[in-house]
C-alpha cells in the first residue's frame, strides 16, 4: 500500500508491506515507511496502544516528550506523549507485538514500560545503518526482514503462561476477566501478574485497559457514536468511557475523534 499528498503546507509519503511470513505472529501491522517535507514544524500526541514501536530514523532527529532521538523504541505507554518534528521525517517504523518485542529485542519489556529508549542502546547500529545507507523503501523492507529473521533464530521462548494469557486478552480486545484467566491457568493473580509484567511490560489488568482503549479510540475514529463505543467495549457506561480517554488521551472522546491526523500509527493528534 502507498499513500501520497501534498498540500499547502508541504508533501508527504507512506508506505506499507507485510513482513516475511515468519515474521508476521509477532508483527502487530506491516512494515511502514514514512516521509514528510512540511513548511512548518509538527506536533502530534501519540496515544497508549498495545504495541511495541520501534522506529528506525532517516532523516532529523524527532523530539519525543522533549529528548532527541533518531532510532529508538517506545515500549507500553498509560499516557499521552507528544512528538515533534521540524517538519521533516523519514523513517521506517515497525510496531510489534509485546511478545515479538521480547524475543527480537532480547529484553523483558518491563525494562520499556513508560520509556522511549534509544535504539542502539538495545542493538547494535547496524540495522540503521543498513537501512540508511538503501536508497529505496522494497530494499529497506527486504534488510528490516532479514535483520529480524536473524534475530528470530536466538530469540528466547515466551513463558507459556504468559504467551496464553496475552493472546486470550488481544483476541478479546481486554475483555476476559483476570479471575478467569487465573483459574484457566491454575494460578493466582499475583503470579499471573508479575510473569506477565514481567514479560509483557504491564500488568494483566493495566494492559487490558489499554487494548480495551485503542479499541475503542479505532471505532471513534471510524464514526461510531460514544455510547455504541462505550457498549461494545465493555466499559460500564459512557462516563467511564470519558474518564478513560482523559486520562489516556487527554481529552473527551468527542473531542478526541475531531482532532485525529491520519499519521504513522494512524492515532495521532494536534495537541
Amino acid at each position: 500500500m502507498v499513500l501520497r499528498g501534498e498540500t499547502e503546507w508541504g508533501s508527504w509519503e507512506w508506505l506499507q508491506r507485510a513482513p516475511h511470513p515468519l515474521l508476521r505472529p509477532y508483527v502487530r501491522s506491516g512494515y511502514e515507511g514514512f516521509r514528510q517535507a512540511m513548511r512548518a514544524p509538527v506536533r502530534r500526541l501519540e496515544v497508549p496502544h498495545a504495541g511495541i514501536v520501534l522506529i528506525i530514523g532517516l532523516g532529523p532527529a524527532i523530539d519525543v516528550d522533549g529528548a532527541s532521538h533518531t532510532s529508538f523504541v517506545a515500549g507500553l505507554h498509560d499516557a499521552p506523549v507528544v512528538v515533534t518534528d521540524d517538519g521533516r521525517q523519514a523513517c521506517v517504523q515497525v510496531n510489534l507485538t509485546p511478545l515479538g518485542a521480547r524475543m527480537l529485542l532480547g529484553i523483558p519489556m518491563r525494562e520499556l514500560t513508560g520509556r522511549t529508549v534509544a535504539l542502539d542502546d538495545l542493538l547494535n547500529r547496524e540495522l540503521s545503518e543498513r537501512l540508511a545507507a538503501l536508497r529505496d523503501w522494497p530494499a529497506r523492507f527486504a534488510a528490516l526482514d532479514a535483520f529480524l529473521l536473524r534475530r528470530l533464530r536466538a530469540a528466547p521462548q515466551p513463558r507459556p503462561d504468559v504467551a496464553y494469557a496475552w493472546s486470550r486478552l488481544d483476541a478479546a480486545r481486554g475483555r476476559v476477566p483476570i479471575a478467569e484467566l487465573c483459574r484457566e491457568l491454575g494460578c493466582s493473580g499475583r503470579h499471573l501478574s508479575a510473569r506477565f509484567g514481567e514479560e509483557i511490560g504491564m500488568a494483566p489488568k493495566a494492559f487490558s485497559r489499554v487494548l480495551r482503549f485503542e479499541r475503542a479510540a479505532a471505532l471513534l475514529v471510524s464514526g461510531t457514536p460514544p455510547a455504541e463505543v462505550s457498549a461494545t467495549c465493555g466499559f460500564s457506561d459512557q462516563p467511564h468511557l470519558n474518564r478513560e480517554f482523559r486520562a489516556l488521551a487527554g481529552r473527551a472522546p468527542a473531542a478526541f475523534a475531531a482532532s485525529v491526523m491520519n499519521v504513522q500509527d494512524g492515532v495521532g493528534i494536534a495537541p
